[in-house]
């Protein structure tokens, strides 16, 4: 199944590893071409190398997404790099664990400093830059937009409000064409699901009591992830807007 990506510009955040990284990898295998976002610099050049099969179609840019010009930057750069912009994928660090009263009044700024504000900032900067008729942002959430995950009060807090908005900016961008969706990644395994897993001391034993839990008894992975955000992304995808799609191996008990 052709996509529909080839030469599609695509911003994509987080990118130096996990969901972020894999979806980029998706994107670049099916054509397109990405800005790469993330903080960390050396591991963001090595990342654009490993994705780029060397025909200039990943562009990494170390930038912090709390950062107010960021989004803005991103959008440029994709404009200055490849002459177009498509859409964007926004990927997040979680925020710190712990309890709603445990969590102090100064990280649940942070919290919404990184995890809040960054989607609607670069969705506002797509939406002001983009080339396309048919734009597609794509914010990665959390099955905590429908089910609280335990011990993850922030996450729990700020992103059903996500993904509420998301049916809104689905509402108010449709008539332009653009899609807006989210995605609800379960237990993948990436490096901060790793730590989550950790933090009880024994993460083997988190682990087995997570996988218990989800019908096909295993975490996802990365890749899995991936190829669904550069479906979701794809003009193969062009009647999909306004919804939050899981990709949790069926963990989730809502509909």
């Amino acid at each position: 199944m052709d996509l529909g990506l080839r030469d599609r510009v695509f911003v994509v955040t987080a990118a130096s590893g996990g969901l972020g990284r894999a979806s980029a990898a998706a994107l670049v295998a099916e054509g397109a071409r990405v800005v790469v976002v993330a903080r960390r610099a050396a591991v963001l050049a090595e990342v654009a190398a490993e994705l780029d099969p060397g025909d200039d179609r990943v562009q990494p840019l170390t930038a912090d997404l709390t950062g107010p010009d960021t989004a803005a930057t991103a959008a440029q750069t994709a404009l200055d790099a490849f002459g177009r912009l498509d859409g964007a994928l926004v990927s997040v660090g979680g925020p710190p664990a712990g309890s709603a009263l445990g969590t102090t009044e100064e990280q649940w700024r942070g919290a919404l400093e990184s995890v809040f504000l960054p989607a609607l900032r670069l969705t506002r900067a797509v939406v002001d830059a983009g080339t396309a008729a048919d734009l597609a942002i794509g914010w990665v959430l959390s099955t905590s937009v429908k089910s609280p995950v335990g011990g993850l009060a922030a996450s729990n807090g700020l992103r059903p409000g996500l993904g509420m908005l998301v049916k809104q900016l689905a509402d108010e961008l449709g008539p332009e064409g653009t899609r807006v969706f989210g995605l609800m990644p379960g237990r993948i395994d990436t490096e901060r699901v790793q730590h989550l897993d950790s933090l009880g001391g024994d993460p083997a034993a988190a682990r087995a009591a997570a996988e218990a839990g989800i019908p096909l008894r295993r975490y996802g992975r990365p890749e899995e992830f991936g190829r669904v955000a550069a479906f979701a992304l794809s003009p193969a995808a062009s009647y999909l807007t306004g919804c939050v799609l899981p990709v949790e191996g069926g963990a989730l008990r809502t509909l």
